[in-house]
This record gives structure tokens, C-alpha cells and sequence, in this order.
């Protein structure tokens, strides 16, 4: 028997496997296991590229980085996505579709509490999964149309108008938290069911956690656990050198061979659904003409730009999405000719004198990226302002489509295309100015058939729209990169770049 626990689910993130729809899943009862060694675990500070600045994993933060890794530690999800179609029950012990895929029902686990003790319930359940449709966040865009309902306090209903193969993806970035999370104030010091239970949380700076002493899958060995927010790229690498942090990610390429010859670390990469997305807001004026779109990635020598600045984690990318998830196609890459890029936008009259394209971006490590690309850009006469903002301004205005590109290291929740290009490029989802009736045909087609292989080719019809109509440009897929101190025992990275600790445990240096 295999024994279920988070770190098992992480470490099998990488995987790739055919989607499968089964009749019903169910994992392995917790009821034997135990968490961490019993000797004391040590403290272990953790510091990622993004910094936390919300704990509500259901509004508008629900998808960003910062905020799912502290739901990890706070939070249960009903299931965990460990690959393409594969998934494993957290607060799900069993779950089962109907025959068309239109319903879904869960039997919740018994005698998970939350950390005040009381029992998680259906009703915890739905009551925060219509928190998330009622705070129209990024996660809702997965969820239209969806209802829930709980016949008893173990069962779970979801319930769409249209059949929905994709909808364990989906549902694997849902977090529970208690009904009470509706009152004001909740996510200050949250209550959760997760392995970390909150001690003190200052947005932007730092979240001081504890061990869940009742987390159902035992108890973590750490002391304490603790997430500090570094911006700079240089800092944190400094305070990993130096033993303020113990584990960090995402580093820069140009790093990692500086920390590899450090006799106190470790270094290892791993494959990543993430990519270098750089969309194009189609309700810009400059930026409705898809032959303007296209020339300004044609502009850009991203292969010289990846070789100099990601040899270690970069690589050309040929599809929106990741040959990770399900869905993946590759298409023909744009190739580099400034001159026929020049050409196109001159063919296209594009305003040179007078158009200024604002650039979006939120980390300190993409700036040399947007360096490398507005000098390209400005080769050829179009001139783009650099806007780095910090997280919470970069989501709302995000959202508030208040850019003309937008850059991102974007992932595909539950490695499905679904949680990636079902979510984010319909007309109704507005998330970047663009509307095609064909995309959303097709779309919505791919995601309510259980056929793995029809899927996959309405993936593809949809992805060389996407590639075509240069909704944005994609220029790089990316490994993952962790560093680690040797004192650190029992971290397993994984691939979606947001980490679980409940089996890591620190020794004395």
C-alpha cells in the first residue's frame, strides 16, 4: 500500500500521464500514518519569489503564487493534482462523476478537524466554493455556471449546465476554509485544516507559522515555519548564502552556478508547466490588429535573449502551454526578422510617433528580460514602458486590463489546459482584451468531453488560434530552479513552483 501524504503528491508533480475519467478515485485512509519524526524539527524560513500579500485563497489573489503557497500550509484542498489526469484525495476520500460529466460528487474524509476543532463539513465546503463564485476572482473563471450542494455533512455535490471532463484540474487550486471565513477580518489569522496553523501574518514582509498539532495527516515535525518576502533577487541570495533562509526558488541562471559550488546547498531543477507568457491587450488601440501583434514578436530575437539570460532553466517555447499538460501542441515558431517585422507594422500604419506601449510586470527577476525586449522593440522604432509593479497593483490592474502587455511566468493548474487556456481566453473571461466566438466554440467543446483524445485535438485547434492571432507572445518554457541548505531534510521540489513543508524537518548546521 502506498501511503498518502502531501509530500508524495509533490514529488509525483512532474509526471505526465494520459487524463483519466474514472468511474471513481478514492486514496489511502491517513488513519496509521504519523507526520514527521518525533525529535523536534527545527525552524525553517522559506523565502519564494513572490511575496504573500493575501491569505484569502478565494478572491482576487486566489490564483497568485504568493497566496497559494501559504494556502498550502494553512489550507486542505479536496484533491491534489500530481500529474496530467492524476490526482490524489486530500479532504476527498472518494469522488464520481455522473455519466456525462455534468455532475461530480465527493465524500469527504471523517474526523478532519480544523484547528479550532471543529469538524470540516460539506457545508464548509460549499460555502467556500460559493465564496469563490461570489468573489468573480481569477479561480471563478473556472466555475461558470457551477453549483454546490451538501445532502449530508460528508457529501459534496457540484453541479454545471454543460458536462465538464477537466473539472478535478479545476478543482484542484479550490482551498476549504470555515464558513465563518465570510466575516470580516478571517484572513488576518485564519483558521484552516492544513498542517500550518497561522501565528502572524504582515502583508508583503512576513507569515510566522506553527505546527497544526490536529493536522489530519500527523502533525509536522518543524517547530515553526516561517516565510519572509525578499524582492531582490540578490538579497535572497545572500540570505540563503548566509543561513537567514533555508530554502528558496526561482532563482536567476547567472546564480546558479555560484550556488551549485557552495558546499551548503543544494541545487537541483525540475520540469515546470510554467511559461514566459508577454500578452498583447487586444482593446488596445495599437494592439487590435493581429498583424501588429505578430510583428512585434517577430521583432524580438527571444532565442538569443533565452541563451544569454536562461541557459541553465529556459527553453524556446512553441505553444502556450507546457509540454507538461494535457493539451500541449507545438506550433511553428515565429522567427526572428526585424526587417519583415519593420515591414508589417509600416503595411499595418502603425503610429511610431505617438504610441507608447505600457509593459506590466510584477518580479525583480524579469528585468533584464524586459530590458533585452524593449531594446529589441526599440530597434526597429516602437517604443514600450517598462512598468514594474508591486503584486497587489500588478493584480488589480491586471485584472482591470490597465496594460498594454503583461508579463508572467504563467502555469496550468492541475497540468490540464482547461485551468489554462478554458479559463483565461474566452470572451466572457475578458482577461486580455481578446474575443474569438470560433476560440470559445472550440473551447467549450474541449471541455465538456470526457474523450481524452477528442480533447487534445480541440486543444490544438485552439492553441494554433491562440499562436496565430499572437494573442500574446510565448517565448519561453521553464524548469524550475530550488536551492537548499544541507540542514534541510525531507524538501521534495515540485514542478508547479509552490512547495509543501509538513515533512521537512532543519538539523544544526
Amino acid at each position: 500500500m502506498t501511503i498518502r501524504t502531501r509530500r508524495s503528491l509533490a514529488a509525483g508533480a512532474g509526471t505526465v500521464a494520459l487524463l483519466i475519467v474514472a468511474a471513481a478515485c478514492s486514496s489511502d485512509d491517513p488513519a496509521s500514518q504519523t507526520g514527521g519524526s518525533e525529535s523536534a524539527g527545527g525552524d525553517l524560513t522559506v523565502a519564494g519569489p513572490i511575496p504573500i500579500e493575501n491569505l484569502d485563497p478565494h478572491g482576487a489573489a486566489s490564483l497568485d503564487a504568493g497566496t497559494q503557497l501559504a494556502a498550502r500550509a494553512i489550507f486542505s484542498q479536496l484533491v491534489v493534482s500530481s500529474g496530467p489526469g492524476e490526482f490524489e484525495g486530500e479532504l476527498a476520500e472518494s469522488w464520481e462523476p455522473n455519466a456525462d460529466t455534468s455532475e461530480w460528487t465527493f465524500t469527504l474524509r471523517e474526523g478532519v478537524e480544523f484547528s479550532d476543532g471543529t469538524p470540516v463539513t460539506s457545508a464548509d465546503v460549499v460555502a467556500s466554493f460559493e465564496r469563490v463564485l461570489a468573489g468573480d476572482g481569477p479561480l471563478a473563471g473556472n466555475f461558470g455556471g457551477y453549483a454546490a450542494a451538501a445532502p449530508d455533512d460528508s457529501t459534496v455535490v457540484f453541479t454545471s449546465g454543460t458536462p465538464d471532463a477537466a473539472f478535478l484540474g479545476k478543482i484542484s487550486s479550490f482551498f476549504v476554509t470555515p464558513q465563518a471565513a465570510a466575516n470580516e477580518g478571517f484572513f488576518q489569522e485564519p483558521i484552516g485544516s492544513g498542517p500550518f496553523v497561522v501565528e502572524s501574518f504582515e502583508p508583503g514582509a512576513t507569515l510566522q507559522l506553527a505546527p497544526n498539532p490536529g493536522y489530519w495527516d500527523g502533525e509536522p515535525a518543524l517547530d515553526s515555519l516561517e516565510f519572509q518576502s525578499i524582492p531582490e533577487v540578490a538579497a535572497r541570495m545572500t540570505a540563503l548564502q548566509t543561513g537567514e533562509i533555508d530554502i528558496t526558488w526561482a532563482m536567476p541562471d547567472d546564480q546558479i552556478a555560484q550556488l551549485k559550488s557552495d558546499s551548503n546547498l543544494t541545487v537541483e531543477n525540475v520540469a515546470s508547466p510554467a511559461v514566459f507568457t508577454m500578452w498583447m491587450n487586444s482593446s488596445t488601440p495599437a494592439l487590435q490588429d493581429p498583424a501588429v501583434r505578430r510583428a512585434l514578436w517577430q521583432a524580438v530575437d527571444f532565442e538569443s535573449i533565452i541563451g544569454s539570460l536562461y541557459p541553465e532553466t529556459g527553453t524556446p517555447a512553441d505553444s502556450p502551454i507546457s509540454p507538461a499538460v494535457l493539451g500541449y501542441a507545438p506550433q511553428e515558431p515565429v522567427p526572428y526578422d526585424p526587417e519583415a517585422a519593420k515591414a508589417a507594422l509600416d503595411a499595418a500604419g502603425f503610429d511610431y510617433e505617438n504610441t507608447v506601449i505600457r509593459w506590466q510586470f510584477s518580479q525583480a527577476n524579469f528585468r533584464n528580460f524586459v530590458d533585452a525586449v524593449v531594446s529589441d522593440l526599440a530597434e526597429i522604432g516602437v517604443t514600450v514602458e517598462p512598468m514594474e509593479k508591486e503584486q497587489a497593483v500588478f493584480l488589480e490592474d491586471l485584472l482591470a486590463l490597465n496594460w498594454d502587455m503583461n508579463l508572467q511566468q504563467l502555469g496550468t493548474q492541475g497540468f490540464d489546459a482547461a485551468t489554462n487556456l478554458g479559463r483565461l481566453y474566452t470572451c466572457e473571461a475578458n482577461r486580455i482584451g481578446y474575443c474569438n466566438e470560433e476560440l470559445d466554440q472550440i473551447l467549450a467543446q474541449a471541455g465538456s468531453t470526457s474523450d481524452t483524445a477528442q480533447r487534445e485535438d480541440l486543444y490544438a485547434q485552439a492553441i494554433e488560434i491562440i499562436w496565430d492571432d499572437a494573442v500574446g507572445m510565448y517565448p519561453m518554457f521553464v524548469e524550475q530552479p530550488y536551492a537548499w541548505r544541507t540542514s534541510v531534510e525531507g524538501f521534495e521540489p515540485v514542478s508547479d513552483g509552490v512547495p509543501y513543508f509538513d515533512e521537512v524537518t532543519v538539523s544544526g548546521d
